[in-house]
């Protein structure tokens, strides 16, 4: 991938958070750390159009089916 660089501007709050992660070794760089927001934002996105899709093909699903997907998703205690 090619990259370029910019330059932007962010609240302090925002630039210190991101420093903290960095340093906390949760991403390589400054920009390792907006790269990976945007890419998790891009996977939300899509994840969105496809729930958008689904629904606009098969309709909104069931209470029944909600629930059990609730239940099938919720973190296991343990």
């Amino acid at each position: 991938m090619t990259r370029s660089k910019i330059a932007i501007s962010l609240p302090k709050e925002q630039l210190v958070r991101v420093h903290r992660e960095v340093r906390a070794g949760r991403a390589d760089s400054v920009s390792g750390y907006i790269a990976q927001v945007l890419a998790e934002h891009e996977r939300r996105e899509s994840l969105r159009a496809l729930v958008r899709d689904l629904i606009e093909q098969y309709g909104e699903p069931a209470a029944e089916d909600v629930k059990w997907a609730e239940r099938a998703l919720a973190p296991r205690r343990g």
